[in-house]
């Protein structure tokens, strides 16, 4: 028996050093690079044209549920942020502050800010706009006729995170923030509910990942809101990602920004507000939900390309009417509907080494290749290869065959995916009755992989904050949600001995 180790495109492997893994296939795939700023990076045409996939995708749905997109400034008054306590506390240590207007030459030659172009307030950089377009309802909001208001942003922020890590957590990120104002509490609940929703069906639908609805704990909770909701994916080393979230913020920051209203009875009242955003964050997710140790993979609902076409040309006696022959059938391929675009086809004639071609498409992750050569024209065939198969696995097959169902076999592997990452999900999920089992569960068997570890444990808690906090600090483990959708019935917490209300997802989580 051979004890030669498979070849790779891509290595290290998921099962060696997962982080790397990850940082590679974004290399490999040309999604995007760190930038000369520290934390930060530039996201390539690749790994951008997926974020306007996604961002169109999800557009669409916020302007279907009555939703409208507006701009609000990318600086804010630091008394701004003072107004609502908690929130101001929970994003303090993360803010850049802006104190001066103008750089003069130093006394070194080097450039300074002048002492003299001090702003009478300092100016904090984005890192969530409640406090700014709280200011602006303020002034919208009069009348209970103004409202609901329901405004997105599709914006960037600025976290000045101390570790980072592309698309999951960088300095400045890209994303979009929902902001709305209700007359009531109920409406502004059921809204943030809806939003909830609609994360949760894009996740399932477009990126094929599959999604635990849930609230979060009181650890867990976005700064200054009532309540937090959260769609959390399994990820291929077991940990969990929040990918999206929807906050009931009740009257918290429109007391804050005075947001009120004159109702129907002449009253005065407060406006209930929302929140909800997710981000380039989502790129991360997908990369470690579908990729394999050959690079990228994408669901072909949000890939920057559906098919690549590469000629084969170099022992061709007229490489031209190849060439002609590709362009005829891209143009026949792109006339195809899918799932409100049509099926984009990139033609690669680089002068380059076809082997490379093939291999640089895989690690991009492109769902469909095609080589056409003199003998595919010949025989009005395509020679194809599908991501979600292995790099060997290649077939011919007939032009127009292919033409007809390009479809249905974008459809197949959007699905394919979808049941890959159900299966990862169901496999990794465990009900856990006892802090034992618990506790070993998540405890790594091989100290020098520290990420080989558990998935998602389903176990009651009783929801003492303090429990929560000490097994964040003994395992790195938190409560993902309290699911929504469970039919679990009370219990006793398996840390306390306490009544229970039903089980809660516990996991390791980026």
């Amino acid at each position: 028996m051979s004890n030669t180790k498979p070849k790779t495109a891509i290595t290290p492997t998921r099962d060696e050093n997962y982080p790397e893994w990850y940082q590679q296939v974004i290399r490999a795939a040309d999604l995007a690079e760190p930038s000369p700023v520290r934390g930060c990076m530039v996201i390539k045409p690749w790994g951008y044209a997926l974020w306007e996939n996604i961002q169109r995708n999800l557009d669409e749905r916020f302007k279907a549920t009555g939703h409208k997109n507006a701009y609000f400034p990318l600086f804010i008054p630091l008394s701004f942020l003072e107004k609502e306590a908690e929130h101001v506390e929970g994003f303090a240590k993360e803010c850049a502050v802006v104190t001066h207007h103008r750089l003069i030459e130093g006394p070194d030659g080097g450039l300074i800010p002048d002492p003299d172009a001090k702003l009478e307030e300092p100016l904090v950089v984005r890192p969530t706009s409640e406090t700014i377009i709280g200011a602006m309802f303020a002034k919208w909001v009069q009348s209970h006729r103004d409202l609901p208001l329901l405004i997105n942003q599709w914006a960037n922020v600025v976290r000045w995170e101390m570790r980072t890590r592309m698309f999951l957590r960088t300095a400045e990120f890209l994303w979009q923030e929902g902001h709305t104002a209700h007359a009531t509490r109920e409406e502004a609940v059921a809204e943030t509910l809806l939003m909830h929703d609609v994360y949760a069906q894009f996740a399932r639908e477009e990126m094929a990942m599959p999604v635990i609805k849930g609230e979060k704990t009181e650890a867990e909770r976005f700064p200054g809101a009532v309540n937090t909701y959260s769609i959390e994916a399994m990820m291929q080393d077991r940990k969990a990602l929040q990918a999206g979230t929807s906050h009931f913020l009740g009257q918290n920051f429109s007391k804050a920004a005075d947001i009120s209203f004159s109702d129907e009875d002449g009253g005065v009242q407060h406006a209930w507000t929302t929140s909800w955003g997710v981000s380039t964050r989502l790129v991360g997710g997908l990369i470690m939900t579908h990729s394999d140790d050959d690079g990228l993979i994408l669901p072909p609902r949000l890939a920057p390309a559906h098919v690549v076409i590469i000629p084969v040309t170099h022992k061709a006696e007229n490489p031209e009417s190849v060439m002609n022959y590709c362009r005829k059938l891209a143009d026949d391929l792109c006339v195809r509907p899918f799932h409100g675009r049509s099926v984009e086809v990139e033609i690669d004639d680089r002068d380059i080494r076809g082997g490379d071609k093939i291999w640089q498409w895989i690690k991009r992750g492109i769902p469909i290749r095609l080589e056409i050569g003199p003998r595919d024209m010949a025989e009005d065939s395509v020679f194809l290869g599908r991501r979600d198969k292995g790099h060997k696995e290649k077939q011919s097959m007939k032009r127009q065959a292919f033409v007809d169902g390009v479809v249905d076999m974008l459809d197949e592997m959007q699905q394919t995916l979808l049941d890959r990452a159900e299966n990862m999900l169901k496999a990794n999920t465990r009900v856990i009755d006892n802090k034992e089992d618990f506790y070993t569960y998540f405890t790594p068997e091989n100290k020098q992989q520290p990420e080989i570890h558990g998935g998602f444990v389903w176990a009651h808690y009783s929801g003492e904050r303090e429990v929560e906090e000490q097994i964040k600090k003994e395992l790195g483990v938190t409560v993902r949600v309290i699911p929504l959708d469970s039919e679990d019935k009370p219990g006793t917490c398996i840390f306390t001995g306490k009544p229970s209300k039903q089980r809660v997802v516990w996991a390791k989580a980026y």
